[in-house]
């Protein structure tokens, strides 16, 4: 199975994300019984509930929350503690014991880095400690009882909005300070757009990142089963403020992306430099580098550089390829790439009494892998045998243990 979160448009936050988990199927009152549990750790008095209302046209659910402010928490410590209280009141796995910890540990340490302060000493100045613990306890129950933990979960691209957001500190530009931090070196992209507002708040995105680090431009190619869509609180001219969950099959054939071409031709360089640039253009992130020999006009010889790469990286490899060169121009294009659906698998192997790590690429779809080439030369080397030779040793241990 795969779950695919889809927040790109009206982007992400902890009562969307339970909503849409409540619409795909999980249960109302086991979830309600579990959030229930937060008014026995501090004499917290609220209200909770979830309604089917219709947001620009979309049927879906909407977390209903009403509470006494006078009686909240927002200090870290506050939070944790009755987060915590929680925990050993309901019957959770370890899988959500872990989850619910690393979402608050995100959502404060992006607070204690942004403000300075020890994380004992956070206060969660622009979050109630009540709907914190409500979409992070609430959520936690909602994926155990789908069992979406188990399953791999994908998620496409942010959206965060643009403008300005006010905020305990002042005005600051949207994404807020927090939202950066929280996807900072997490794998999963922002988008921006013309909507002067808010989108993403930090307790969505940190159930988010503490969910997956797999962002994806596109859905993965899969058959659906189920659709959760999520309401926020905000109503937009624009469109929905609805997050969709997708709950599937997915289906390991040939996988899709896009990929970009700068190709280039050069006739007066050496082959030393050629060699050069390919070193040079792979070190700054291309998928790959080819060099064709070619006959061009008025007989002359020249070479034909292909840079193959992700099209977030082109500008970057085009003036690198321009620097190398010295070439006056290139051509780039657009292309869809079918590639064999694999995973990288590390392991440890033993050969003639040492001890290596090896990598290799497995296709999802037949028995075919193939090894890195850089770990295969570091064993050579190390061993003083010849590359072929160690090459056909690896491949024979690891069919052996498969």
């Amino acid at each position: 199975m795969v779950v695919f979160i889809d927040p790109q448009i009206a982007g992400i936050s902890g009562d969307m994300i339970l909503s849409a988990l409540i619409n795909l199927g999980a249960s109302k009152s086991k979830i309600i019984d579990g959030i229930n549990m937060i008014k026995k750790t501090g004499n917290f008095v609220f209200d909770v509930d979830f309604n089917k209302i219709n947001k620009h046209g979309i049927h879906c659910t909407k977390l209903s929350l009403h509470y006494d402010d006078s009686i909240n928490v927002k200090t870290a410590s506050g939070i944790k503690s009755s987060i915590q209280n929680v925990i050993n009141r309901l019957d959770l796995s370890q899988k959500s014991i872990f989850f619910i910890n690393k979402v608050i540990d995100t959502l404060i340490r992006s607070e204690s880095k942004i403000h300075g302060v020890p994380i004992e000493k956070v206060h969660l100045h622009e979050a109630s400690g009540i709907d914190t613990m409500v979409d992070i306890i609430g959520t936690t129950i909602a994926l155990e009882d789908l069992n979406i933990f188990d399953e791999e979960i994908i998620t496409a691209p942010v959206a965060v909005g643009s403008g300005t957001i006010k905020f305990s500190h002042g005005i600051t530009s949207n994404p807020a300070y927090a939202i950066v931090e929280i996807f900072k070196n997490s794998n999963i992209s922002i988008v921006g757009s013309a909507v002067k507002s808010e989108l993403t708040t930090p307790t969505g995105a940190s159930i988010l990142v503490s969910l997956t680090n797999r962002c994806l431009d596109y859905y993965p190619h899969m058959a659906i089963n189920s659709v959760g869509y999520g309401a926020g609180t905000k109503d937009f001219i624009e469109f929905a403020n609805v997050l969709k969950i997708v709950l599937g099959e997915q289906i390991h054939d040939l996988e899709r992306n896009v990929v970009k071409i700068i190709e280039t031709n050069v006739d007066d360089i050496s082959g030393e430099a050629l060699s050069n640039t390919i070193e040079k253009i792979m070190t700054y992130g291309a998928k790959d580098v080819t060099i064709t020999p070619s006959l061009t006009k008025k007989g002359r010889i020249t070479n034909i550089i292909k840079v193959i790469c992700a099209p977030s990286n082109s500008s970057l490899l085009l003036n690198k390829l321009i620097a190398e060169t010295g070439t006056f121009g290139a051509r780039i294009h657009t292309v869809e790439r079918l590639i064999v659906p694999r995973k990288l698998i590390e392991t440890n192997i033993t050969i003639e009494h040492q001890k290596f790590k090896i990598r290799y690429k497995k296709s999802l779809t037949n028995d075919y892998f193939k090894l890195e080439y850089d770990d295969v030369k570091f064993i050579s080397d190390n061993l003083n045998k010849p590359f072929i030779y160690v090459e056909k040793i690896i491949k024979n241990i690891i069919r052996q243990n498969e």
